[in-house]
């Protein structure tokens, strides 16, 4: 667990933790992109003054490999205004996603941001939670989950490392977008039944318990009940919804961000 999550073991009064997912920086092109990154800004902004703490919950970046000196060109005021509010000391916890599985040491050393791999278990007061991206967890989905075992190996990322910039992000690029053409089709439509995630919390509900069970990589805002006193929250994303997740120590509400 990071040491950041252990810093708000209880909630501040007048304080809350925020959660978001699926910005997907980058896509589909820079002009979209840019006014994406301009309103998450402003969200930024907006919850800056009671947050105390927010987690981001992969897939803010449509695509991203660390060169050993260079990272992905853009997004500079997204990155400014995570420095400021971290030089304000608002933890802030950063979570890899399937499309930015390649973070790497970047935002911890520069902007002290933590990144995550896994889903983690904390508790703020007595609420227990399950945080993560979500991508390959639940039954089926093999082809996924054998294509990120690929490109989780470290082999694997240590050969790219070594294409030139412009042929390795251009393949990556291009390699996303199938990746989220595929996802935009898998996603639709809504299925109770057939909803991964769901069926993820309710196996791990069954053996222990967690209050609230957050998640991205769905692309649509979600609230499904695990048990009689559990929940499942998916956070949506950014392209289109827009929207956020509101702990403040008692209740928990899906928002939409109207910039």
């Amino acid at each position: 667990m990071s040491p950041e999550i252990g810093s708000f073991r209880e909630l501040p009064s007048n304080k809350k933790v925020y959660f978001a997912s699926d910005f997907h920086l980058g896509a589909p092109n820079e002009e979209e992109s840019l006014a994406r990154e301009h309103k998450i800004i402003k969200w930024l902004q907006h919850i800056s003054n009671d947050a105390a703490a927010i987690f981001l919950v992969g897939d803010v970046f449509d695509f991203w490999f660390e060169y050993k000196s260079t990272v992905p060109k853009g997004f500079i005021r997204f990155q400014g205004k995570l420095a400021e509010l971290r030089d304000r000391g608002i933890p802030i916890i950063l979570f890899t996603g399937n499309h930015d599985m390649w973070l790497f040491d970047y935002f911890p050393s520069h902007l002290d941001i933590p990144v995550i791999k896994k889903p983690i278990e904390f508790k703020i007061g007595d609420t227990a939670f399950l945080v993560g991206h979500g991508d390959g967890l639940g039954p089926g989905d093999h082809l996924f989950k054998i294509t990120k075992g690929v490109f989780s190996n470290r082999l694997m990322q240590w050969f790219f490392q070594w294409i030139h910039p412009n042929i390795g992000v251009w393949v990556a690029k291009y390699w996303s977008k199938k990746s989220r053409d595929f996802s935009d089709q898998r996603n639709q439509p809504f299925d109770e039944k057939k909803e991964r995630l769901l069926s993820y919390c309710k196996s791990i509900e069954s053996s222990e318990h967690h209050d609230l069970y957050i998640f991205g990589h769905r692309h649509l805002p979600l609230e499904l009940s695990v048990s009689d006193n559990s929940t499942y929250f998916n956070l949506g994303e950014w392209m289109n919804h827009c929207t956020y997740l509101e702990f403040d120590g008692k209740e928990t509400t899906l928002k939409t961000f109207e910039g």
